[in-house]
């Protein structure tokens, strides 16, 4: 298949440019603000928008500040021992799912202090919308044309521009994009619907989302500057996913065999 010849900026004023990638994360925030709106103005929610407000600053923080973070400590540690300064180009890109997750967990500690809420209380809340973000951020890689996956010769197999090899690659963007954003999306938004043990939503996404990132990663090329880890075959990606999907299965087991009421199927 042909790569959609999309322009990563989607609008130029003058030398501002604004491109796709950033607006990705605009969606992501803004639509995960307005599905937790309509859950905070439910009788009994226990939420302001206030505390919604704040919430969304709090984790935009995490986001950024913890995904530049984890990929430079996790991907590009050598080049920062090379260059302490590398650290705060953020304009070259470079972001962490796995550094972004610390971030947002420690704003989760943060906001369960200021607010005088248990932690699980703030995650349970807030992880169901998370997938969003993960699925237009995926967006955003594919229209840069950027985190492509290995060679294919299935149909739908894409040849990136930036790839200086020029041989059909599997689109795992997109494939992230469907597992870690729609799929994962759904199967939490449904799961939190329901009253569940404190700890159980935020337990399924550690699994949801770690199953997924590893299943992607055997389409995905590893970075560049990495490769695989060992035996041909484990990624960075594998390696920072596997205690994610230990953890939290271990986290729903411990929620349910702890929880005194009766919970909803």
């Amino acid at each position: 298949m042909t790569f959609p010849q999309i322009d990563p900026v989607a609008v130029s004023i003058g030398p501002l440019q604004i491109h796709w990638y950033g607006l990705m994360y605009l969606v992501g925030f803004v639509g995960g603000w307005w599905l937790l709106k309509r859950r905070t103005e439910r009788a009994g929610s226990g939420w302001t928008r206030e505390q919604l407000s704040d919430m969304l600053f709090y984790i935009a923080m995490g986001v950024i500040l913890g995904g530049r973070l984890g990929y430079v400590l996790f991907y590009n540690f050598g080049k920062f021992l090379d260059n302490p300064l590398w650290l705060f180009e953020v304009w070259t890109g470079g972001m962490s799912f796995h550094g972004g997750a610390i971030g947002v967990l420690t704003a989760f500690a943060l906001l369960a202090r200021k607010f005088g809420k248990r932690y699980f209380s703030i995650a349970d809340f807030v992880v169901p919308v998370v997938p969003m973000g993960l699925g237009v951020g995926r967006l955003g890689n594919f229209i840069n044309g950027e985190l492509w996956g290995r060679p294919s010769e299935m149909p739908w197999a894409m040849i990136f521009p930036s790839d200086r090899m020029g041989v059909p690659r599997h689109p795992s963007q997109l494939y992230e994009c469907l597992l870690e954003g729609v799929l994962l999306f759904a199967v939490l938004w449904l799961y939190s619907a329901k009253p569940r043990p404190a700890g159980a939503v935020t337990g399924l996404f550690g699994v949801g989302y770690g199953l997924s990132r590893i299943c992607v990663e055997f389409f995905r090329e590893p970075d560049a500057q990495l490769g695989y880890l060992a035996g041909g075959w484990l990624t960075m990606g594998m390696l920072l996913s596997i205690p994610m999907v230990v953890i939290g299965a271990a986290m729903i087991a411990w929620a349910y065999r702890h929880d005194t009421r009766r919970v909803s199927a």
